[in-house]
């Protein structure tokens, strides 16, 4: 193993004992974490179902890069194109056999984390907002623990396999800069190893955030439904965190009201679909870009390269505290429905949560 890889191995050995202080001494595991009511509580569940992904997952990153970096770690220049387009191949699948058992991993870590955040939120549901509902799980909740174990499985499998292809491509073209270059062996070695790292390794600290946070808020969400359709509720509200970290997305859908007959619909549809690209289109997260014309923020969705604009920011509240700021609506409600924007999560790490209209 390459020093680097040596120094991978050592930071990742770090982080696992920051997780064992988390999980073990401190005895913090994620089901004890979720306290959904406030920001502060959801910003913790987060964190330590984040914290488990990582354990889940990181030592098969690393194993993915030394199985990648074991088979190109070749004389360049003694080989045919022929042989470096099959060398190029044979370490994506020697990587992808390191990394075919993280969707396995992963399904006991958010398996139990979803049983918490449906249980977690018919609680606050029933003690903040005062729904006359059951504290045991009906059949819609064991629908939703299903589905958003499954349907997070395959967007973890999915990103996986785009990461081995970016590696792949990225492998292509080291070998033939390199030996343009005349480079030798180690300093090819040493380019496609960092490639490696930054492919399979590098990304995945910041995404198991982004997992961790779209999977409680999408299942808090699917929770909110299943509680407010036991309840007898038709519509409920959109409620932000109006602070500092608040996005233009949340804050132009706060206070905005929706049906809750809809939002099943809606998951009854997402229930039946398998693939991540068939969910992102049913389901889709808000962007936002500049209009070069005003030079103001847009809000947009994107459903497979069709885009719908849905608001202009005409005064930006960003960075304060309890302010909206100023919108145009560009949309409808009936076209925020069409386009599959209802409850949150609608961006990465999105904090929105919604309440019942009674």
């Amino acid at each position: 193993m390459s020093p680097p890889a040596d120094r991978l191995l050592l930071v990742h050995q770090a982080r696992e004992f920051v997780d064992d202080i988390l999980n073990g001494v401190l005895r913090l595991p994620v089901e004890k974490a979720l306290d959904l009511g406030t920001p502060a509580g959801f910003d913790r569940a987060v964190a330590a179902l984040a914290s488990r992904l990582r354990r889940a997952t990181g030592r098969s990153d690393l194993a993915a890069v030394r199985e990648a970096i074991a088979v190109l770690d070749v004389n360049w220049a003694r080989t045919t194109p022929e042989q470096r387009r099959r060398l190029v191949n044979d370490a994506l699948v020697a990587a992808s056999r390191a990394t075919a058992i993280i969707p396995e991993r992963i399904q006991a870590p958010l398996g139990e984390a979803a049983t918490s955040v449906v249980a977690a939120t018919r609680s606050h549901t029933r003690q903040a907002q005062g729904l006359a509902i059951r504290a045991e799980f009906n059949a819609l909740d064991r629908r939703i623990l299903a589905h958003v174990v499954r349907s997070q499985t395959n967007f973890v499998r999915d990103e996986y396999g785009r990461r081995l292809d970016s590696f792949s491509e990225q492998a292509r073209s080291i070998v033939a800069e390199g030996l343009e270059a005349g480079l030798g062996r180690a300093d090819i070695a040493a380019d496609l190893e960092r490639a490696a790292r930054a492919a399979l390794v590098g990304r995945a600290p910041f995404y198991w955030e982004v997992v961790a946070g779209a999977f409680i808020g999408q299942g808090r969400s699917f929770a909110q439904m299943s509680s407010y359709a036991e309840a007898g509720i038709d519509r409920y509200r959109i409620e932000a965190v109006l602070d500092e970290r608040t996005t233009h997305i949340c804050r132009y859908l706060h206070g905005k009201t929706f049906s809750v007959g809809e939002a099943l619909r809606r998951f009854d549809r997402l229930e039946s679909l398998e693939r991540p690209e068939d969910i992102k289109r049913e389901l889709p997260w808000i962007r936002e870009r500049m209009d070069a014309g005003t030079g103001r923020a847009v809000l947009y969705v994107d459903r497979g390269g069709e885009q719908t604009t849905l608001a202009e920011v005409l005064r930006s509240a960003a960075g304060t505290r309890d302010e909206r700021g100023e919108f145009r609506a560009t949309a409808s409600e009936a076209t925020l429905r069409e386009v599959g924007i209802g409850f949150p999560p609608y961006h990465g790490l999105c904090r929105t949560t919604t309440l019942a209209v009674v």
